[in-house]
């Protein structure tokens, strides 16, 4: 009996035969028949075939690299049968193989894109990097998990576009009979809050674990798509692209990521600092990083969380300060000068410059924070200063569906009373919908004195800004603020870079007892409802 399950061990690849030998039952006999095989890559037909010999096979395209097959533990084909599992959109890549100290590595090669699948004996994950020393031509760098809509079911809600009545906007926002709407670009986390999300179907689950962030874009709270589900269950990692994107693309080692399969349950995120072991091109070793550590954080307002980020052209990283004096850490980083940035909320409230040296620790006595606009005096205020507007009327909404969404309640135009609740001020404002927004106030004989008023916007589309006028005063018309070329407010970011806007008003405006305000939007572009000219806000105040 010893011997016979030794030998079962040794040459699973007879694990049927030498287990009816040994008397096991047929249920113990078929279900190991179905989790084990053959650890390696096999040739065949145009395709390597990858067994991890723990349950999960493969297929990939020797022409071009794309996953033309995925099954796990004997079960149905969970890869869809109309398009390849890939980076960016397939790239006609050359393929190679190896297999050597339990490692299975697949490499795909292109003149200025280097993919890698690398699978671990008896572990059911595709750990992924990619190198880039340019942008793919397809615009934007993503792998696309292309799954069986039968069989893997349990899909986010938010990108779940199957049984649509039709676009809505563009060609990838769509409606549905009741009125609600979904979308690729909704129900996205941001990159802070990236580890590991997946889908489920019966007995499997197919998850992407995030992993390492420094060579994409776009900062800590940017967000971009991870799902869609219609024709195909589709399961993403984008890396960059123009989807409301504050900065340039960058090049280099992106990753490691790993596709980790399960029979449902969600994994743990699994160690990936192996892969530094495997010859990967652009991969920065540990001993070639450094890092920097923050002694506190003063003038912190302990409502909030605050972020430590840290950006250059070839890398972006971020921390969260601590609660209590609100040090911090930022550990294995590439060496360079970073532009560090410290975020009350999504708001930041303080820079530097930070130089990171390999091998060593740049170490930083207590900073003070020093442009929080919230510790200004104001006669009022709406809204808090944090970088973004969720406090606001449909504030909570924008991640999760379109504007027009019946779900939503009406955008206005909307007259604000100081003193209402804050959620019937809206997040945003759009020229040709819900332009202009009132805000009626009052002041007192000795509050009737030059004032700022100042509006803080978190973003803006075809040059949307803030125009006021306050009773028979009207200010001049400010300049459009710096924001990425795309749509933005309807397709699940209210993040761009945010601007504070400041009118000065002279005392002549205001009068006693109630004073109006209106808010436009000033452009010289147009459009129609929310894709006209507009903008969201972070905060209203008028100072004292």
């Amino acid at each position: 009996m010893i011997k016979c399950q030794w030998q079962a061990i040794l040459a699973s690849v007879a694990t049927f035969i030498l287990l009816a030998g040994c008397g096991g039952s047929d249920q113990t006999k078929t279900t190991l028949l179905a989790t084990t095989g053959t650890f390696g890559v096999t040739s065949s037909g145009g395709f390597l075939t990858v067994d991890s010999g723990a349950g999960l096979v493969f297929k990939v395209k020797e022409s071009g690299g794309d996953i033309n097959s995925i099954k796990y533990n004997g079960g149905p084909e969970l890869q869809s049968q109309t398009k390849g599992s890939h980076i960016a959109s397939g790239l006609g890549a050359t393929v190679t193989s190896s297999v050597s100290g339990g490692v299975a590595k697949i490499t795909l090669t292109t003149p200025t894109l280097t993919h890698y699948l690398l699978v671990r004996q008896n572990e059911n994950n595709i750990y992924m990097g990619t190198y880039t020393t340019a942008e793919p031509a397809v615009g934007e760098l993503r792998w696309i998990t292309r799954l069986n809509s039968a069989v893997l079911t349990n899909v986010p809600a938010e990108s779940h576009i199957l049984n649509n009545t039709g676009a809505i906007e563009s060609s990838d926002i769509f409606g549905f009979s009741d009125g609600h709407t979904a979308s690729k670009y909704y129900g996205n986390q941001r990159n802070i809050d990236l580890s590991i999300r997946g889908v489920t179907g019966s007995g499997v689950g197919i998850f992407m674990a995030y992993g390492n962030r420094e060579s994409g874009s776009g900062g800590p709270f940017y967000r971009d798509i991870q799902n869609q589900s219609g024709g195909d269950t589709e399961v993403y990692n984008y890396m960059n692209s123009g989807h409301n994107q504050t900065e340039a693309d960058r090049m280099g080692f992106h990753g490691p990521y790993a596709l980790v399969f399960t029979t449902g349950a969600t994994p743990a995120i699994p160690d990936m600092s192996w892969m530094s072991t495997q010859g990967l091109d652009g991969w920065v070793a540990t001993t070639a990083r450094g890092k920097v550590i923050g002694n506190g954080l003063a003038g912190r307002d302990t409502a909030y969380t605050y972020t430590v980020g840290f950006a250059n052209p070839t890398a972006q990283y971020w921390t969260t300060a601590a609660a209590g004096n609100g040090s911090f850490g930022s550990y294995n980083m590439k060496p360079g000068t970073y532009t560090m940035s410290v975020y009350k909320g999504e708001l930041a409230v303080y820079t530097e410059s930070v130089t990171v040296t390999a091998g060593a620790a740049t170490t930083l006595n207590t900073r003070t924070i020093v442009d929080d606009p919230a510790t200004d005096s104001a006669i009022w205020r709406i809204g808090n200063w944090d970088g973004t507007p969720l406090e606001l009327k449909n504030g909570m909404t924008f991640n999760i569906r379109h504007p027009s969404d019946v779900r939503n309640a009406s955008w206005g135009p909307v007259t604000y009373t100081i003193g209402g609740a804050t959620n019937s001020f809206p997040a945003a404002q759009w020229k040709s919908e819900n332009s202009p927004t009132t805000v009626k106030f009052n002041l007192t004989a000795a509050q009737v004195a030059a004032h700022t008023v100042r509006i803080g916007i978190t973003d803006a589309y075809s040059g949307g800004r803030p125009s006021i006028t306050i009773n028979s005063w009207a200010s001049a018309v400010p300049a459009a603020s710096t924001q990425p070329n795309s749509r933005s407010l309807t397709t699940g970011s209210y993040r761009g870079n945010n601007t504070l806007y400041t009118y000065d008003v002279p005392a002549s405006a205001f009068v006693v007892g109630t004073n109006t305000m209106t808010i436009s939007v000033a452009s010289g572009s147009s459009g129609t409802t929310f894709l006209s000219p507009g903008f969201s806000f972070d905060a209203v105040d008028l100072l004292l």
